[in-house]
C-alpha cells in the first residue's frame, strides 16, 4: 500500500463538555483525508475507502477494534477490502503486522458499509493522513474543544499504537512541516549554491541527522550533546546563530536548480510509475523494519 509519510494531523473542533464534538485534519501536504469516527464504546467508522480511510481500518482493526469502511460505492468497499486482506496478509508474512491478533482475526473485525447514518450517527468525526508507516498524529483542538475530547483522542491514539502530541495552538503547517520545510529549504539553499550535490545533500540526511533523529529529537540531542541543555546553549549558541544569519531567502523550488535535482533524483529513480512504486515498496519496508528495531529497543 503506497501511502505518503507525513504525519497524521487531527484538528479537533469541540464544543462545551457534554456537546457534540467533532474533529477533522489536513493532510500532511494540505491534502483531505478520509473520515473516522468512533464513539467511546461502539466500532470504528471509517469514512471513505481509499488508501488513507485503508490505512486507519487496518490501524483500527490491529487494536482490536470492530470497523466499519464506509464509501458511496460498492465496488470501491470492495476493492478497498481486498487490498487491505492481501496488505494484511504481507505485513503478517514479514513479521510487520502491527497488534496482537492474526491477520485473519484483524481481517474479521473490518466489514464495509454504504449507510453513512448508520456510520457516523453518535460518533466523534475525523480526518486524517495515511498513518500506518508513520506512528506520529499531530492532535490540534479548538480553543472551544472540551478538554476531555482530546484526553479521549490522545487515549484512543495510543490504543491503537500511534504516538500523538498535543499542538498547543494551531499554526501554519502545525509541527511536522514546519520542521520538514525548514529542512527543505536549506537543503535547497545548500544544493542551488553549489555546496554539495543533490545526491551527497540526501546522504547528509540518511546517513547522518536522520540516523540519530529516529530515536532522538532535536532538543534531546542538545541536551546530550553537552551537560544539559544550558551548558549546551553556552557553549554553541553563539556558533550557531552565526550560522544562521548565513541562512538565505527563502527559495522558489523552481527554474534551473529544480531542473537540476530533478535529473540527479531521475538517476537514481527512473519518475516511471513502476520505478517510482519498487522504490516506494523498498521505503515501506526500510519503514517497517525501523519500527520493528524501535519497539525492540527498551524504552527509558
Amino acid at each position: 500500500m503506497g501511502v505518503g509519510h507525513g504525519s497524521a494531523r487531527v484538528k479537533l473542533h469541540g464544543a462545551a463538555p457534554g456537546a457534540a464534538d467533532s474533529a477533522r485534519a489536513r493532510g500532511a501536504f494540505g491534502q483531505s483525508g478520509a473520515g473516522m469516527a468512533t464513539s467511546a464504546a461502539g466500532p470504528v467508522a471509517i469514512i471513505g475507502s481509499g488508501l488513507i480511510g485503508q490505512s486507519w481500518a487496518m490501524l483500527f482493526a490491529s487494536g482490536g477494534f470492530k470497523v466499519k469502511l464506509y464509501d458511496i460505492e460498492q465496488q470501491k468497499i470492495t476493492n478497498s477490502l481486498e487490498n487491505i486482506r492481501k496488505e494484511m496478509k504481507l505485513l503478517e508474512q514479514s513479521g510487520s503486522l502491527k497488534g496482537a491478533l492474526s491477520a485473519h482475526q484483524q481481517l474479521s473485525l473490518i466489514s464495509g458499509c454504504r449507510d453513512i447514518q448508520e456510520a457516523v450517527e453518535g460518533a466523534m468525526h475525523i480526518q486524517v493522513n495515511p498513518p500506518y508507516y508513520v506512528p506520529l498524529v499531530e492532535l490540534v483542538p479548538h480553543p472551544k474543544t472540551a478538554p476531555a475530547t482530546v484526553d479521549r483522542t490522545h487515549a484512543l491514539m495510543q490504543k491503537i499504537g500511534q504516538a500523538p502530541i498535543r499542538v498547543l495552538k494551531e499554526i501554519e503547517g502545525f509541527a511536522l512541516n514546519r520542521l520538514q520545510y525548514a529542512i527543505i529549504s536549506e537543503a535547497w539553499r545548500l544544493v542551488q549554491e553549489g555546496v554539495v550535490s543533490p545526491g551527497d545533500l540526501d546522504l547528509v540526511m540518511s546517513h547522518g541527522l536522520g540516523l540519530r533523529y529516529a530515536f532522538l529529537g532535536p532538543l534531546e540531542t542538545m541536551h546530550l550533546n553537552a551537560e544539559g541543555m544550558l551548558s549546551y546553549c553556552d557553549r554553541y549558541g553563539e556558533g550557531m546563530k552565526n550560522v544562521l544569519r548565513t541562512f538565505g531567502p527563502m527559495p522558489e523550488f523552481s527554474g534551473a536548480t529544480a531542473e537540476r535535482v530533478h535529473q540527479a533524483m531521475c538517476a537514481k529513480v527512473p519518475a516511471d510509475p513502476e520505478h517510482l512504486a519498487a522504490r516506494r515498496q523498498w521505503r515501506d519496508e526500510c519503514l517497517r523494519r525501523l519500527i520493528k528495531l524501535k519497539h525492540q529497543v527498551p524504552p527509558q
